[in-house]
């Protein structure tokens, strides 16, 4: 576990005497540190923070599956938040073990989540993520480097405040994640669409199609848990906040935008949703036309053949004495009568469109 000091002016990693004073403290610990050993874990944040985390809590920290929630007791907050994991290995290990490998475009494939729980603890912000998460990694960096830039008078970004407001920094770049899914993800069902309605080859790879919906819906899904954590967060600023109302305000602010980012990807989702299924309906509905075409042309040339049809079954006939059967040009005369009939026949239909791709 990794422990940061931020004051005013700099913030210090692992600092030789750990306390509070002039600042807060940020606890930084991996899903791996606290599952090797969560009392011992939990002690060290209780040594430092002076508040001990319940059982259940503790339970949900290590819980890879948890979805984003928000929970309140008298000591502390915790807000559990599912970020994207970009990782090979964490999709692999996510991946469904019935066996079926699962074909989908590598935006969709990109939509694996692991959680990130948060626990604030008045002047302590504690963090429970993945090994290797790229959000907090980078937040580390931007901390010390805040302090190195101070060090040579360079001016930089203001730092976090609070916890909360670190907090909320973190989600708000957790969230700019999937925004930044959305041109990929939009161009990758563009291509769906293309191949649905492509009338050179016909379209056969519903499972993939079918896939990526159901990833689609689990973003929609994800989406909607973590407004819903955000809200109660929300609720909880306002309705318990002790602070002066300037730092109350930036709180609010700070955590409305993290929503309005939230509300971002979900409306895209929902309209990612909504194309492709717009999109089968329109692929259907020209399959519906192309059958269509089809029937109308066997239509129109078994209306032809039924007259000529009936001819030839006239001659058929095993009369003794019938027109044309003894006469030397009684074929042709007979070829040629069935021809006119063919040639005013698909007059008739040319002059009724039967024959014409109607466009209107």
């Amino acid at each position: 576990m990794d422990i940061f000091h931020i004051g005013d002016a700099q913030a210090r990693l692992n600092p030789a005497i750990v306390n509070a004073e002039g600042g807060f403290l940020w606890l930084d610990a991996s899903h791996d540190e606290v599952a090797a050993d969560p009392e011992l874990w939990r002690d060290q944040v209780t040594r430092i923070s002076g508040t001990q985390i319940y059982d259940l809590h503790l339970k949900d920290l290590i819980n890879l599956n948890h979805p984003s929630y928000f929970d309140a007791t008298q000591d502390y907050e915790m807000v559990v938040f599912r970020k994207l994991a970009l990782s090979d290995k964490t999709a692999a290990s996510n991946a469904p073990d019935n066996g079926v490998k699962r074909k989908m475009p590598a935006a969709l494939n990109q939509l694996t989540t692991l959680p990130v729980s948060f626990l604030l603890m008045g002047k302590v912000l504690v963090t429970v993520r993945a090994a290797g998460s790229r959000t907090i990694e980078q937040a580390r960096h931007r901390l010390l480097e805040f302090r190195l830039k101070s060090d040579g008078g360079t001016h930089g970004n203001r730092l976090p405040a609070s916890p909360e407001e670190l907090m909320l920094r973190l989600l708000n770049a957790m969230v700019d994640q999937y925004l930044e899914l959305r041109q990929p993800l939009t161009q990758q069902l563009d291509r769906w669409q293309h191949a649905l309605l492509d009338p050179r080859r016909p379209f056969n790879n519903w499972m993939a199609l079918l896939d990526s919906r159901l990833e689609l819906r689990k973003l929609d899904h994800l989406c909607e848990e973590q407004r819903d954590a955000m809200q109660e967060l929300r609720d909880h600023i306002v309705d318990n906040h002790d602070g002066n109302s300037r730092a109350k305000d930036l709180l609010l602010v700070r955590t409305n935008d993290v929503m309005e980012h939230i509300s971002r990807v979900l409306n895209h989702a929902r309209r990612l949703e909504a194309t492709l299924e717009s999109a089968v309906q329109i692929h259907f509905a020209a399959m519906a036309h192309r059958t269509s075409e089809i029937m109308r042309t066997l239509t129109v040339i078994t209306a032809l053949f039924m007259p000529l049809t009936l001819i030839t079954g006239i001659f058929g006939m095993n009369f003794i004495d019938m027109p044309l059967l003894k006469h030397a040009s009684g074929f042709w005369i007979a070829m040629g009568g069935m021809g006119i009939l063919v040639v005013l026949l698909l007059l008739f239909f040319r002059s009724k469109r039967y024959l014409e791709a109607r466009t209107d």
